[in-house]
């Protein structure tokens, strides 16, 4: 009998989703037992029902927050005024990001949104100290619960990657709601309030080291504009030095929800460890799409930035989106980790940290100045350092060594049940690929509609990321391509966006044929 290899990674992708979709619903399960006999903060705090809702109310958020992400960077080169009729809502929504800087506006917002969701979701869902449940095995309790492996598995799957997928490629009809254009609001509001301004002075003094200025498409701050704007850097640092103080405080005095045990210089060691771990796989992904368009020849002589690019675009570049999963499954992971380490628990009969009021103690134990650390020091700062420095970015050996453990990650099939949920959300919902309506970027340009790349601004001070997350589809989605003619047009307008050398552009085609 012939060995086919096709057939062997179709059941092996199988068999992946299977298994992985089994462990989403048994961690469903568990987070839902936790939380209805009073084993999670919330759910003593509250009650099981209000933890419940709160839980599903955040992670539906949460995938709005994703693929709202993913559909406005993706529109952002498309004119707008050609499906302005067909989708009124989603023109609203890219009416306001295209105007001026506001994409970068939102998607400062956006991460800050991103990360404190994470942490009320562990608050509404995270197991308290000691939590058992229906007499399982210790080995059970201890990996699924414990570890916070049930609650990693459900925010990643049902709250980021499923909504990824489906908005990358469907973002029209994505954003085409009320609630989308609620959550923009939001994520807009919150770059105004000037909490997260310090991320543009580290845009700036990055800029300068890098030698290149900041593109923008406003002209320069100038009288009220220029003393708002610094107003709320200087608000913005006074803010992080305040959370900073009230965290290590807490953490030196055992009152968060570390881990009963855990000594408090060992949580301080481990916090800024983990936030070193979040930046640079932040930072990884800006210095992996931004190598992507720099020719082989330019991208260093180092000896970890060339292994570090070989084994990137080994495979028919199947590994760049294999570690944007891997690396999504361990971004969550160091979040629940850090939310642990940074969210205040006042245990029962001892004073509120510095004597402060309930109503205060109560605010600080919400997470909200863990995720102000954890968006300016663990997420921004890195993602605007990797954007001015990719090629010394790659250099660093840990970024090698995290390649491979974010790939590993994904070659165990583990997060593959989100393309079960993505698909299914499409069918339910109802998701029209984009060219279904706008035609691909070829024939958009054929009808005087010509993409604008520029739209997508990169390099010193811009956090943008491609939405590529439809690539990341196991290889049977990807057959698709090879029988649908508008996929193929669709993959080959994105690969017509990324600049690659003539080696690679044939690698790439001889993966869509």
């Amino acid at each position: 009998m012939a060995y086919n290899k096709k057939s062997v990674a179709s059941h092996c992708n199988a068999f992946k989703s299977i298994y992985s979709t089994a462990l989403l619903i048994f961690s469903i399960v568990l987070v839902t037992g936790l939380q209805f006999t009073n084993q999670t903060g919330l759910a003593q705090k509250a009650h099981p029902a209000a933890a419940f809702i709160v839980l599903w109310a955040l992670l539906i958020w949460l995938s709005m927050v994703e693929g709202g992400q993913a559909s406005l960077v993706g529109l952002a080169p498309v004119q707008n005024d050609i499906y302005a009729q067909t989708h009124e809502l989603s023109y609203k929504c890219t009416s306001i990001t295209n105007k001026g800087d506001n994409l970068d506006r939102y998607l400062m917002g956006r991460q800050f949104m991103v990360i404190f969701i994470v942490f009320l979701i562990n608050l509404s869902g995270a197991p308290v100290p000691g939590a058992e449940l229906w007499g399982l095995p210790t080995w059970v309790t201890q990996i699924f619960l414990v570890t916070g492996f049930a609650m990693i598995l459900l925010t990643c799957m049902v709250g980021q990657l499923a909504s990824q997928v489906n908005a990358s490629h469907c973002m029209l009809d994505y954003i085409n709601n009320y609630f989308a254009l609620f959550t923009l609001y939001v994520a807009m509001t919150v770059e105004v309030t000037g909490v997260m301004h310090s991320s543009y002075l580290i845009a700036i003094i990055v800029a300068k080291l890098a030698g290149k200025p900041i593109e923008s498409k406003e002209g320069p701050r100038t009288g009220f504009k220029a003393l708002f704007f610094w107003g709320r850097v200087l608000f913005s640092i006074a803010v992080l030095g305040f959370a900073l103080a009230v965290t290590f405080a807490a953490l030196f005095q055992g009152k968060t929800t570390m881990w009963e045990g855990v000594p408090g210089g060992v949580s301080v060691v481990l916090f800024f460890v983990l936030m070193s771990v979040v930046g640079m796989l932040e930072g990884m992904q800006i210095a992996f799409f931004a190598v992507t368009k720099i020719k082989k020849e330019d991208r260093g002589k180092s000896k970890f930035a060339l292994k570090t690019c070989d084994l990137l675009f080994k495979g028919k570049g199947r590994n760049l989106p294999g570690f944007m999963v891997g690396r999504q499954l361990s971004v969550v992971t160091c979040f629940f980790v850090i939310a642990r380490v940074t969210t205040l628990s006042i245990p029962e009969g001892e004073e509120n940290l510095w004597g402060v009021s309930d109503t205060l103690q109560n605010f600080f134990n919400t997470g909200f100045l863990g995720a102000i650390i954890t968006t300016i020091m663990g997420s921004i700062s890195w993602q605007l350092v990797a954007s001015a420095f990719p090629i010394a970015f790659l250099s660093n050996p840990l970024t090698y060594i995290f390649l491979v453990i974010c790939l590993a990650f994904e070659a165990t099939g583990i997060c593959q049940g989100a393309w079960v949920l993505a698909w299914i959300m499409k069918k339910t919902i109802n998701l029209q690929r984009d060219e279904v309506y706008i035609g691909t970027a070829e024939e958009r340009e054929k009808d005087g509609h010509k993409d604008n790349l520029s739209e997508l601004p990169g390099g010193a001070g811009h956090m943008i990321k491609l939405p590529g997350f439809y690539d990341e589809a196991p290889d049977a989605l990807k057959e698709l391509v090879a029988s649908d003619p508008e996929v193929k047009k669709w993959m080959e307008s994105m690969q017509a966006s990324i600049q690659l050398d003539e080696e690679e552009v044939a690698e790439v085609a001889d993966q869509v044929a």
